[in-house]
Protein backbone atom coordinates (compact mmCIF):
# COMPACT_ATOMS: atom_id res chain seq x y z
CA UNK A 1 0.00 0.00 0.00
CA UNK A 2 1.38 3.38 -1.00
CA UNK A 3 0.35 5.61 1.90
CA UNK A 4 1.91 8.71 0.38
CA UNK A 5 -0.17 8.30 -2.78
CA UNK A 6 -3.34 7.81 -0.74
CA UNK A 7 -2.62 11.03 1.15
CA UNK A 8 -1.93 12.92 -2.11
CA UNK A 9 -5.18 11.63 -3.60
CA UNK A 10 -7.06 12.60 -0.45
CA UNK A 11 -5.74 16.16 -0.39
CA UNK A 12 -6.99 16.95 -3.90
CA UNK A 13 -10.58 16.02 -3.02
CA UNK A 14 -13.09 18.64 -1.91
CA UNK A 15 -13.50 19.01 1.88
CA UNK A 16 -16.89 17.26 1.84
CA UNK A 17 -15.42 14.12 0.27
CA UNK A 18 -12.41 14.28 2.62
CA UNK A 19 -14.87 14.25 5.52
CA UNK A 20 -16.67 11.23 3.99
CA UNK A 21 -13.39 9.37 3.77
CA UNK A 22 -12.48 10.29 7.35
CA UNK A 23 -15.88 9.03 8.50
CA UNK A 24 -15.42 5.80 6.55
CA UNK A 25 -11.99 5.24 8.08
CA UNK A 26 -13.50 5.77 11.55
CA UNK A 27 -16.22 3.25 10.70
CA UNK A 28 -13.66 0.67 9.53
CA UNK A 29 -11.51 1.18 12.62
CA UNK A 30 -14.52 0.59 14.85
CA UNK A 31 -15.76 -2.40 12.86
CA UNK A 32 -12.40 -4.16 12.74
CA UNK A 33 -11.16 -3.13 16.16
CA UNK A 34 -11.51 -6.68 17.45
CA UNK A 35 -9.54 -8.25 14.60
CA UNK A 36 -6.78 -5.65 14.85
CA UNK A 37 -6.46 -6.14 18.61
CA UNK A 38 -6.35 -9.91 18.12
CA UNK A 39 -2.97 -9.46 16.44
CA UNK A 40 -1.38 -8.75 19.80
CA UNK A 41 1.11 -11.40 20.81
CA UNK A 42 -0.41 -14.37 22.54
CA UNK A 43 1.07 -15.74 25.73
CA UNK A 44 3.58 -18.50 25.19
CA UNK A 45 2.12 -21.96 25.34
CA UNK A 46 3.28 -24.25 28.10
CA UNK A 47 4.38 -27.76 27.41
CA UNK A 48 1.55 -30.24 27.71
CA UNK A 49 3.68 -32.40 29.98
CA UNK A 50 3.66 -29.63 32.63
CA UNK A 51 -0.13 -29.57 32.86
CA UNK A 52 -1.52 -30.87 36.14
CA UNK A 53 -4.06 -33.21 34.55
CA UNK A 54 -1.40 -35.31 32.84
CA UNK A 55 -1.24 -38.71 34.50
CA UNK A 56 -4.26 -38.33 36.78
CA UNK A 57 -5.55 -41.75 35.72
CA UNK A 58 -2.21 -43.53 35.59
CA UNK A 59 -3.00 -45.81 38.55
CA UNK A 60 -6.50 -46.84 37.44
CA UNK A 61 -6.61 -50.58 36.75
CA UNK A 62 -9.71 -50.30 34.54
CA UNK A 63 -7.82 -48.05 32.13
CA UNK A 64 -4.64 -50.02 31.61
CA UNK A 65 -5.78 -50.66 28.03
CA UNK A 66 -7.29 -47.33 27.02
CA UNK A 67 -8.49 -48.59 23.63
CA UNK A 68 -10.52 -51.36 25.25
CA UNK A 69 -11.83 -49.00 27.90
CA UNK A 70 -13.07 -46.51 25.26
CA UNK A 71 -14.59 -49.27 23.13
CA UNK A 72 -16.42 -50.81 26.11
CA UNK A 73 -17.63 -47.41 27.31
CA UNK A 74 -19.00 -46.57 23.87
CA UNK A 75 -20.74 -49.93 23.61
CA UNK A 76 -22.35 -49.53 27.01
CA UNK A 77 -23.43 -45.93 26.40
CA UNK A 78 -24.50 -46.26 22.75
CA UNK A 79 -25.39 -49.88 22.04
CA UNK A 80 -26.37 -50.79 18.59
Amino acid sequence: MDTAKIIRDLTVLPPTQQKEIADYIAFLKKRYKKSVSSRTPRPRKQKLSTETFIGIWQNRRDMKNSVSWVRNTRLSEWPG
